[in-house]
């Protein structure tokens, strides 16, 4: 099986597929291992392939996708398409939460698991993903009820893509990752973003959080991977704190429209693509 175009199989907060072109165009022509401490919907991996990577994120359902793709896709594939039988409405949505979350507390993590969280995904409001302090998903429908939940040709792809290169796949914190990162090897942080608005909280989809100390331990992260010849690339808001925690590093402005934002007069941003190379 050869390689079609692949893209997230979830959406994901903060996904990446509409600053795609931008990130591409500052990837690093030469490079040795690609890290991805906060995979998400992994857009830029899945775009550039590359043929060794370790990839990362705390969000343990996420990361058994993964896993599940790249070691038996067509269970996953099967197990979405099973869900996908029953008509979906706001009674049947609820009971594949209720099931979803029996597999999270009952540590589950398994191809079943893996389709669950796929299907809630499309039809959970806006594409959120948000667990309460119990590590529960909580998020409520959204009221699609017709319609495929997968593109089957997508998730084959993925799976053979990471079966095929070198692909670590972890759960663990963003420093524990990048612990084995060498002179060469590029790095990409797409961390939880830095609030907008002085009032907004510094908060993940996870149960526990990325604080403003969480931003400032990866800021020096991103300068030890400097200090150690690594090429790192990173985005994140315009704000300026994001401009006094990498100050001395190339810092561009690019125009995003933020579409899992609820209020549409929010949904027109911009960001920063921050390296320490010359593209």
């Amino acid at each position: 099986m050869g390689f079609t175009k692949m893209g997230p199989f979830v959406k994901w907060a903060g996904g990446k597929t509409q600053l795609l072109e931008k990130l591409h165009d500052r990837v690093p022509n030469k490079y040795g291992t690609y890290y991805e401490p906060f995979i998400g919907g992994g857009a830029l991996m899945l775009h550039e392939r590359p043929q060794s990577a370790i990839i990362s994120d705390v969000n343990e359902q996420l990361i058994n996708v993964y896993r599940q793709l790249q070691t038996e896709p067509r269970s996953v594939i099967r197990a979405v398409n099973k869900i996908d039988e029953h008509p979906c409405d706001k009674e049947y949505y609820l009971q594949m939460r209720e099931e979803y979350n029996r597999k999270i507390s009952n540590h589950e993590l398994d191809a079943e698991c893996a389709g669950l969280m796929i299907w809630i995904n499309k039809h959970c409001f806006n594409g959120l993903y948000r667990v309460n302090g119990k590590g529960l998903f909580n998020v409520p429908y959204n009221n699609k009820q017709s319609g495929k939940s997968i593109d089957e040709v997508n998730l084959m792809s993925i799976g053979y893509y990471l079966k095929n290169a070198k692909v670590e796949i972890l759960c663990q914190d963003f420093e524990e990752i990048c612990q084995g990162v060498k002179s060469g090897d590029f790095v990409y942080f797409d961390s939880p973003y830095i609030p907008v608005s002085k009032t907004a909280d510094f908060t993940d989809y996870t149960k526990d959080g990325f604080s403003y100390e969480d931003h400032v331990r990866l800021a020096e992260l991103f300068k030890r991977l400097d200090s150690a010849g690594a090429k790192v690339m990173l985005s994140n808001h315009d704000v300026p704190l994001v401009y006094e925690l990498y100050q001395g590093f190339r810092i561009e402005n690019v125009d995003v429209k933020r579409f899992i934002n609820s209020d549409a007069s929010k949904r027109e941003g911009k960001e920063v693509i921050i390296t320490n190379y010359e593209v």
